[in-house]
């Protein structure tokens, strides 16, 4: 374990004097923050080796803390695992490698038999963490479902099936209902449909703000959960039930339209140096999570149009190089340390823990494109924020309406 951050501290100097590209420099981070993740839980090494920082001193919420890790990785890394056209002999052996592992590491997690057995069905955390780990498979259904084992393709729609017993609260938590039942739809062909559709027609019918802002419930947060949960996962669950064939899915030409709105608005909080505001709950558990809608965007070809796939690699990478450069990022196993920007475990709510942090992996969506993709060969360019103060004549912002 030494010698790999040996190594990939040499890879972060080579990044620092410009000599990789943005590409393998996303994927280096990637592998930083997902390794300690994907190849504990592979080797039923994660409840032995993964630490528990947390407020909670108690350590109430340490059984939870292991699908909560595995669950978010998996679905920030998911669109990689699945890419099929990757050009880079070193990347596709990394690749490779995490594909393996992330199968080991899911036939784990739901094998009643195994040390690192993780927690479905009591409490009522395991449905969040359930919906993120199903978001992820949605996203790889190859990768994730087709080749894994039959056995532990059973075992995994037994554990999400276990989530039923938790009620969600009338929030965000309806849509990790609403997805776990896309993802047993897509998978299954069989669902419970009221639960899945009850969160979808919630945020539908009586929880838009305007502007593409979705209250949190009926309620209005300054916060990032319209990307961390609210976008994504609307949109994933609104995709399953066209394929499926659903009714309500119409719905997913508005929710397209507020989507790409909302990665407007995150856009414009990136400043020229890489900075955005640090706004509002879970913001130490999410980090770059923040960019959950926009990389969904960019991933999904649907950016706003006033953005170039070029202009958006450039203010992710700036993010994402300035988030993780603090010295206090990272334990000295590798671990993430819970904080927004290096160790800030004061800032933190009761909830957040080691395994929360790894949210911040869905930033890496657009890793899911080609290497040959715009968002990859377009040259390095300037963001809005960075055009704007740079004095560059831009058209103003303006709100949606519908």
């Amino acid at each position: 374990m030494k010698k790999y951050y040996l190594l990939l501290a040499a890879a972060l100097v080579l990044i620092s004097c410009g000599k990789e590209s943005p590409r393998r420099e996303w994927v280096r981070t990637l592998d930083r923050i997902a390794r300690p993740v994907i190849m504990n839980t592979a080797g039923e090494t994660l409840r032995a080796n993964m630490p528990y920082e947390s407020p909670d001193t108690a350590g109430k919420r340490r059984d939870f803390s292991y699908l909560e890790a595995l669950g978010r990785t998996v679905c920030g890394i998911a669109p990689w695992l699945e890419n099929e056209w990757i050009t880079d002999p070193w990347e596709s052996g990394l690749q490779e490698e995490y594909r393996e592992q992330a199968r080991k590491a899911l036939a784990h997690a739901v094998n009643p038999q195994s040390p690192d057995y993780m927690a479905f069905d009591h409490g009522t955390q395991p449905l969040v963490d359930a919906a993120y780990l199903a978001e992820g498979l949605v996203r790889a259904p190859r990768q994730l479902w087709k080749l894994l084992p039959e056995e532990d393709r059973g075992n995994l729609v037994a554990a999400l099936k276990a989530t039923r017993t938790i009620k969600p609260y009338e929030s965000n938590w309806l849509l990790f209902a609403s997805q776990v039942e896309a993802c047993l739809l897509e998978f299954t062909g069989e669902c419970d449909t009221a639960r899945m559709l009850y969160g979808v027609e919630r945020f539908r019918d009586a929880f838009y703000k305007g502007d593409g802002v979705y209250g949190d419930g009926k309620a209005f947060h300054m916060d990032y959960y319209n990307s961390y949960v609210i976008h994504p996962m609307l949109l994933d669950v609104l995709k399953t039930m066209q394929k499926h064939n659903i009714q309500g899915y119409e719905f997913i030409g508005t929710e397209l339209k507020r989507h790409t709105r909302y990665s407007a608005i995150l856009e414009r909080m990136i400043s020229p140096e890489g900075y955005y505001p640090v706004l509002g709950r879970s913001i130490t558990a999410c980090r770059t999570g923040v960019f959950h809608c926009l990389a969904q965007d960019a991933l999904n070809g649907t950016l706003p149009e006033e953005l170039t796939p070029g202009g958006v690699r450039s203010a992710l990478g700036a993010v994402i190089r300035r988030q993780f450069a603090h010295k206090d990022t990272f334990d000295s196993n590798g671990w993430l340390r819970v904080g927004f920007s290096g160790s800030q475990p004061e800032m933190a709510e009761k909830y957040v823990n080691t395994g929360s942090l790894y949210h911040c992996l869905t930033v890496f969506l657009p890793l899911g494109l080609p290497s040959d993709d715009p968002f990859w060969t377009e040259p390095d360019s300037q963001w809005t924020g960075a055009r704007i103060w740079a004095g560059e004549q831009l058209h103003g912002d303006h709100a949606i309406k519908d």
